[in-house]
Order: structure tokens, then C-alpha cells, then sequence
């Protein structure tokens, strides 16, 4: 057994790592009322410190293209930053190389020599840090939403028939992903993660790699945590807060 696999079997162990409870994915359709709850929620989201003009690009989640992200997206042009779309269309789930891809469409957009910062929903999350582990120059921070650290796939809802579909071995893979994530992210980085999530199991969204991670505990859905309200309110403070800011 190789150095990789044993840790990753340790870790496994040590964090308890697994698949998210079946119970959790019937409570999925509330990212429905996750959304429409943003209409109650305008007037103090509105209140929220005004941005500091930064570059901002969101990643959507597997399977999810830029309209996935349009709301959080004008609500970050509400509040004062240039936020972008990624560019690149659909979310295939292929993690390495859509990093590459979204690294030319930074190099293409990005102002000067100023860094961006990037916000990644799900698997959008995983493209996200991977683009930071590369060039750590071009990014100034990163924000995740339900994303996976621990053993991609692995640890989701839909680990099986990922399996069966693409023929990948899910412990190969996660040893891969173990082997990336112990080269570190220089970057601040905020991890949103729920624990009522029924794609993702929570603990495998946990950062144990890196030290600066700071992570914020949100009640809701994965399918709706690009149009939480809280997880928009938590989005608009750490940006205000990383740029000297504050809001009510």
C-alpha cells in the first residue's frame, strides 16, 4: 500500500468521512424557498458595506453554467465590484483542466497586475482552489460554497453512478486528490459549508490542509447556496471585511 493510500484510509478514519445521509437529500427542494426567501431578505442585503471596485469571478457547480450564478453575481455588481461570469459555459466535471481554462480567461480579463478573487460553488469550489495552488500570483482570495476537499467525488450523493459512469476508481482518485491538496493555497480562504447538505457530505468540505481556512456554518440546502441569503450576506462581509470595510 502506497504512503498515499494509507492516509488517505487514516484520514478516512480520523474525520469520520463518508457519504452523505440518504435521509438529507429529500430535503433538497428547499433550495426553491432558499431563493424566494431573497426577496423578504433585499432590503438588509442592500445594507451591506459597498464594494471596493475588485474583480470578482464566480464558478458555477457541476453541470451548471454562468446563469447559475447571474443573482450572486448582480448583487456583487450591486454592491460595488466587478464581478464576471467564468466564461467557459457549462461545468463537465473536469476540475484540472477547466483550472487551465480558467486561468486563460483570467490572464484575458483580469486589470494590470491586480489578483482576483474567486467565488466557486460546488465542484466550481474545487476548479477554484486548484487555479490558486497554481498560480497563487493571479488570485487574491478564494470563497467556497459546499465544495469537496476530501476525496472529490467520493463523499457525494452521486459517488456510485459517477463511478459506473466514467470508469474512474474512487479510491485512485482520492489518493490523487489527497497528493494535490498537501501542496498548499497561499490565499485567504472561506469555507461555507452546511450540515444538512445532501450532496456533499459536510465533513469531507472541511479545509484540514490549510491553516488560514476559515470556515462559516450555514443552515440550508446545496442546490440553493448560491441563493441563500445567508450565504450572500456572509459572501458581501468577508469581501468588505478583506477590503477594510464594514456594513450594517
Amino acid at each position: 500500500m502506497t504512503d498515499a493510500a494509507t492516509a488517505v484510509i487514516e484520514r478516512r478514519q480520523r474525520y469520520d468521512l463518508q457519504s452523505p445521509n440518504p435521509a438529507l437529500k429529500y430535503l433538497e427542494p428547499r433550495a426553491l424557498l432558499e431563493a424566494v426567501s431573497l426577496v423578504p431578505a433585499a432590503p438588509f442585503l442592500a445594507k451591506q458595506a459597498k464594494g471596493d471596485g475588485r474583480q470578482i469571478m464566480l464558478l458555477p457547480g457541476f453541470m451548471a453554467d454562468e446563469r447559475a450564478m447571474w443573482p450572486l453575481q448582480r448583487y456583487l455588481q450591486y454592491l460595488g465590484y466587478d464581478a464576471l461570469p467564468w466564461g467557459i459555459g457549462r461545468n463537465q466535471g473536469r476540475p484540472e483542466e477547466d483550472a487551465g481554462r480558467v486561468l486563460e480567461r483570467i490572464d484575458a480579463v483580469r486589470r494590470g497586475d491586480e489578483p482576483i478573487t474567486l467565488i466557486g460553488w460546488s465542484l466550481g469550489g474545487v476548479i477554484a482552489r486548484e487555479v490558486a495552488r497554481r498560480r497563487p500570483d493571479l488570485v487574491r482570495e478564494v470563497i467556497t460554497l459546499g465544495t469537496p476537499v476530501e476525496g472529490g467525488p467520493r463523499y457525494t450523493a452521486t459517488s456510485r453512478q459517477f463511478a459506473q459512469r466514467s470508469g474512474i476508481d474512487l479510491d485512485a482518485l482520492e489518493q490523487h486528490i489527497h497528493e494535490i491538496n498537501t501542496h498548499g493555497i497561499d490565499c485567504p480562504l472561506t469555507v461555507l459549508y452546511s450540515r444538512s447538505d445532501g450532496i456533499v457530505d459536510w465533513r469531507a468540505t472541511i479545509d484540514r490542509y490549510n491553516p488560514q481556512a476559515r470556515h462559516k456554518r450555514i443552515r440550508g440546502s446545496h442546490l440553493g447556496m448560491a441563493f441563500n441569503p445567508v450565504v450572500w450576506r456572509f459572501v458581501a462581509r468577508t469581501l468588505a471585511a478583506t477590503s477594510g470595510r464594514s456594513g450594517d
